[in-house]
């Protein structure tokens, strides 16, 4: 093995002691179930870490990730996981957390054939044209990247409040809560996009509202 991949293991054995230090029965504590009140969906990017960046503790965040933080709906990883996250894990709040510098975002605005990524680039293509003509407007390239970033997390938002469990856990608790974060690489902290959850939910009702089923409504009674 390299020096660098056995330093993993030689930092985990002091990470392992030092949790012991601090509470001896840690790992016994981590073994009973989970119960996270909030679900992270963000970048596979490897600055971007979600409980680091949140100051949070084993147990205490629901963590997924994908390229540029993208939520499709085709994608079955993403959506089991939002789907446990609602339905069994019960999480009050959902954050989608982009940030900026986003390498899947930058190749998003390429002309360049990517390969098998197209299709997941795609998705974010497809925003940049949701919001051409705002973004078009933007002169200076980085300001442009940024605020790109910004749109995709309000467009992942978005897909994550279509989804069924979502809305019905919502109708029948006012929970979970969906909300867009960017990560600030430059200077290290959260933006809260302030995201109206209320307001994104009511102006997609219309086309995407999937609670007026019989089971659905059985569930009100």
């Amino acid at each position: 093995m390299t020096q660098s991949y056995e330093v993993i293991f030689e930092n985990n054995r002091k990470w392992v002691e030092s949790k012991l230090s601090q509470d001896a029965d840690f790992f016994k504590k981590l073994t009973k179930a989970q119960t996270p009140e909030y679900l992270y969906i963000g970048s596979a990017d490897s600055r971007v870490t979600a409980e680091e960046i949140m100051g949070a503790r084993p147990g205490e965040v629901f963590v997924h990730r994908s390229i540029a933080n993208v939520v499709n709906t085709l994608d079955m990883n993403s959506t089991a996981v939002i789907q446990y996250a609602v339905e069994h894990l019960k999480v009050k709040h959902i954050i989608v957390c982009g940030h900026y510098h986003c390498d899947g975002v930058k190749a998003a605005m390429a002309p360049q054939d990517f390969g098998l990524l197209n299709p997941w680039l795609r998705n974010i293509r497809d925003v940049y044209r949701l919001h051409q003509t705002e973004l078009d407007a933007i002169s200076n390239e980085d300001k442009r990247y940024d605020r790109l970033v910004e749109l995709n997390v309000l467009e992942q938002c978005i897909n994550v409040t279509k989804m069924a469990c979502v809305q019905e856990r919502y109708i029948l608790e006012e929970y979970p809560v969906v909300h867009g974060w960017v990560f600030d690489l430059r200077t290290g902290k959260i933006i809260d996009l302030e995201i109206d959850f209320k307001k994104v939910l009511k102006d997609i009702q219309k086309i995407y509202n999937l609670t007026e089923s019989d089971w659905m409504m059985s569930r009100k009674k």
